[in-house]
């Protein structure tokens, strides 16, 4: 049921920002290389102010990459700003020996959204909507068919 207030819902759910970021690495030893300096800069990131909740994909052959939740755009940039973000970035962009592609993109959330059962602050009620949300051209949606 929609709703803007997701303050009983996961962490990612009531973040206002999103990063998605993919690299192709350039042979999996690279992989052994990057670790431990990896390993610090997640660990910075969670113990940010700002940061919500992360997780981690593989896309084969050699494509590792992150989607992470912040509060807000300003506390997902200033991660990007920490030391260990700065070394690492360096370190796949310097040159293609380590890294072979990459992308980011950055995300901000609408306030608008839906939630339901345990996660729904409003009344903890699970339920439908009864209309769904109108594209850009109309002013209502249509009625959900059941």
């Amino acid at each position: 049921m929609r709703t803007r207030d997701f303050s009983r819902a996961p962490a990612q759910a009531r973040a206002g920002a999103m990063f998605i970021g993919g690299t192709r690495y350039a042979n999996p030893l690279v992989l052994l290389r990057l670790a431990p300096d990896w390993i610090r800069m997640v660990r910075d990131m969670r113990r940010m102010s700002g940061y919500c909740w992360h997780t981690v994909y593989w896309q084969f052959p050699l494509t590792l990459g992150t989607i992470a939740f912040f509060t807000d755009r300003d506390a997902l940039l200033r991660f990007a700003r920490t030391r260990h973000h700065r070394k690492l970035m360096m370190w796949l962009t310097g040159g293609n020996r380590n890294a072979t592609a990459g992308f980011i993109r950055l995300y901000t959330a609408s306030p608008d959204g839906y939630s339901n059962g345990a996660w729904r602050a409003e009344d903890g009620a699970m339920g439908h909507i009864e209309r769904f949300t109108p594209l850009g051209a109309e002013t209502t949606g249509p009625a959900v068919r059941r």
